[in-house]
């Protein structure tokens, strides 16, 4: 009698524990996200939109994980917030309430975020290039994302742009930079072990 085929990884045991291993990665970059969630400088009564090193996580979420286990990790995130756990920002109310307020098209946009970039990142030579385009990318669609639902909320481009971009800039120039820099480091170091 044959033995059942569980693909690559030889044993359901190997299957199990890798699985779990898939599972933790994911809740614990959602987690990371969660912490850097909580280092803000809300900038009231300039605009609701806090400024946070947020973002900085979910772009290395992506280019870290690829661009399914980031979606996933960020996707996790969302339900965690929305299920009125204390990940968000602790600036804003919380719970769904954060997620239908001034942020929650930024919010909303996470886990596409770092869909498209771990998808640029991972489909080329991993260079510090290469993980800074796919971070530009991530943060394209994120300002996309937030200044559509702030529109949405202000019914004007010029006051959208006003709350929830030109704030914000300098300081994402710095968190691409930085995202780019330590996933290509971190591959570095992944690849000389």
């Amino acid at each position: 009698m044959a033995k059942p085929e569980v693909g690559s990884f030889g044993t359901p045991q190997r299957w199990a524990l890798e699985a779990t291993r898939q599972v933790a990665l994911v809740v614990g970059a959602s987690l990371v996200v969660a912490l850097c969630a909580h280092i803000t400088l809300p900038l009231l009564p300039l605009t609701p939109v806090p400024l946070t090193v947020q973002n900085l996580g979910v772009l290395l979420v992506g280019l870290l994980l690829g661009s399914r286990r980031g979606f996933a990790a960020l996707t996790v995130y969302l339900l965690e917030g929305a299920a009125g756990l204390p990940v968000f920002n602790p600036t804003g109310p919380g719970g769904i309430a954060q997620i239908l307020g001034p942020t929650g098209g930024f919010l909303v946009a996470y886990p596409l975020v770092a869909f498209v970039a771990g998808y640029i990142f991972e489909r080329g030579a991993k260079s510090f290039a290469r993980a800074a385009i796919s971070a530009i990318a991530g943060e394209i669609l994120l300002f996309l994302g937030g200044l559509m639902w702030l529109y949405a909320m202000t019914h004007s481009l010029a006051k959208a742009a006003y709350l929830g971009l030109y704030w914000f800039i300098a300081a994402e120039v710095i968190k691409v930079m930085f995202a780019a820099a330590i996933a290509n480091r971190w591959l570095r170091r992944a690849k000389a072990r």
